[in-house]
């Protein structure tokens, strides 16, 4: 959860690429910034004061006496840098005035780069959530998976932002990552082609049996006023079911998921609580009174993160709706930032998030009432071959090409990675089906459109396992 103290902005949502899990609302003359810390905006300094003669010294040895070019803000966004470094807190971090105005500019209504969340997990850039639609989720990157290289370049030693900006880049350019999937011994090499990634965060579709579907990729500024207007369309046509979809939410705006819950939580319940350092709790509640006329179920995966586990919390404590799915994430805290006179931005962890029963559900995620996981390969990576696969091959791009054949109806033998003869068989059967050269080795064009086919599959409602749970579990709701 993220709450900004001078302008109302989503962290990286609207960025090339998240830095950071995030929910954001308005601060300001101390505003919910002092009910969430017990505490106005400026803090104790006695402890800076008993150690300002050390800094000064240190700062003056360094300024005097290093042999190297010193510039006077280079010291001091390292100083601070250095402080937030210390937490040992991947959601607080520290962003030079360049940084920062990167990231104010990048406020518009799409963005350019790959489409996913990213986080610091054991020191290690990891994927979240790649965005519904987007590059990174085509090219087949995966919740949990770990980015070691850019483009040859190592991410080892780098923080968060420092990351995020060898990730991202222009339209059109590749940013080729060396990523290590949990359970996979091999690296995993995915090249990502850069886009335009329009910010389009609420989708709803009408199902049979008079089921309804929205789907949030993320919580934006304006995602409560679309949620309502498509909310509204369904219940005027007659909904009798609603499946809220938030799998691959990262999270973002605060009030958004507030808005929204306010809609659908009964009884005008606890949506969510924050508790500072003190123990202090601040409650939002819904301003729902009764009940919505028909049952709700809520579909989560490990890319549910932050705002959407607020929302899915919200729904099965305070409401008695169903979740569908996986655990979620688990990111149970909340994030203030701050804009220094000079451009720069600090944003640190001040809170806890709890869920209307008081749960933290910090790395530990919201727990599904119905648990449904997705086959195996929906943890496969189209083949992206530096050179064409065929018989008696052996690696992880094999075992990955005989997932994806697998799941689209063509049956190799085995998906232990080993090309062999039922393999190529197989490859030969798509060949042939999508009018391609019937050769049996993966070639490029062949791996174009074997992700292509992979991708329309996965899209399809019909093979959508958690869909199909949630929509059978909303069908026993139904009065």
């Amino acid at each position: 959860m993220y709450m900004r103290g001078r302008t109302v902005a989503l962290l990286l949502v609207c960025a090339v690429l998240f830095s950071s899990l995030a929910t954001a609302t308005v601060l300001g003359g101390g505003g919910l910034l002092s009910q969430v810390t017990g505490s106005p905006a400026g803090q104790d300094t006695q402890g800076l004061d008993r150690h300002i003669d050390k800094l000064r010294e240190a700062y003056g040895l360094i300024q005097s006496q290093y042999i190297g070019e010193v510039k006077e803000q280079q010291l001091i966004d390292g100083a601070i840098r250095g402080m937030v470094d210390s937490l040992d807190d991947p959601y607080s971090a520290y962003m030079d005035k360049n940084m920062a105005k990167q990231f104010h500019s990048s406020l518009e209504s799409s963005f350019q780069g790959i489409g996913a969340e990213v986080t610091m997990k054991n020191g290690r850039v990891t994927i979240v959530s790649p965005f519904k639609d987007s590059p990174a989720e085509k090219a087949g990157l995966r919740p949990e998976d770990q980015i070691h290289k850019v483009n040859g370049e190592s991410l080892e030693g780098l923080d968060l932002n420092e990351a995020v900006e060898k990730i991202k880049g222009p339209k059109g350019s590749k940013a080729k990552l060396e990523v290590v999937r949990p359970g996979q011994s091999e690296i995993l090499k995915i090249t990502v082609v850069r886009d335009e990634i329009p910010i389009e965060t609420v989708r709803s579709d009408w199902m049979d049996g008079g089921i309804g579907r929205i789907d949030i990729s993320q919580f934006s500024e304006d995602t409560s006023k679309e949620f309502t207007k498509q909310l509204k369309e369904l219940e005027e046509k007659g909904m009798k079911g609603l499946v809220i979809d938030v799998r691959g939410n990262p999270g973002g705006l605060l009030p958004a998921v507030l808005e929204i819950g306010e809609q659908l939580v009964p009884d005008e319940k606890v949506i969510m609580m924050t508790e500072d350092k003190s123990g202090n709790r601040v409650k939002y509640q819904s301003k729902l009174k009764g009940k919505k006329e028909y049952p709700i179920v809520v579909l989560t995966d490990k890319g549910s993160a932050s705002a959407s586990e607020i929302l899915a919390g919200a729904l099965q404590e305070a409401g008695g709706y169903k979740v569908v799915g996986q655990t979620t994430f688990g990111k149970g805290t909340v994030q203030t930032a701050k804009d220094f006179d000079d451009g720069s931005n600090i944003k640190l962890t001040m809170a806890k998030w709890l869920t209307p029963d008081g749960n933290w559900i910090n790395k530990e995620g919201v727990q599904p009432d119905v648990e449904v996981e997705m086959p195996e390969y929906y943890q496969a990576t189209p083949p992206q071959p530096d050179k064409p696969l065929k018989r008696d091959m052996s690696d992880s791009q094999v075992r990955n090409l005989q997932l994806v054949l697998e799941s689209l109806g063509f049956r190799p033998d085995r998906t232990d990675g080993y090309f062999s003869e039922q393999t190529e068989t197989a490859v030969k059967a798509f060949q042939k089906t999508e009018n391609l050269d019937v050769t049996g080795e993966v070639d490029e064009k062949t791996a174009l459109q074997l992700q292509e086919a992979f991708i329309e599959m996965m899209r399809e409602p019909d093979n959508d396992l958690q869909l199909r749970v949630g929509i059978e579990t909303l069908k026993k709701e139904i009065k």
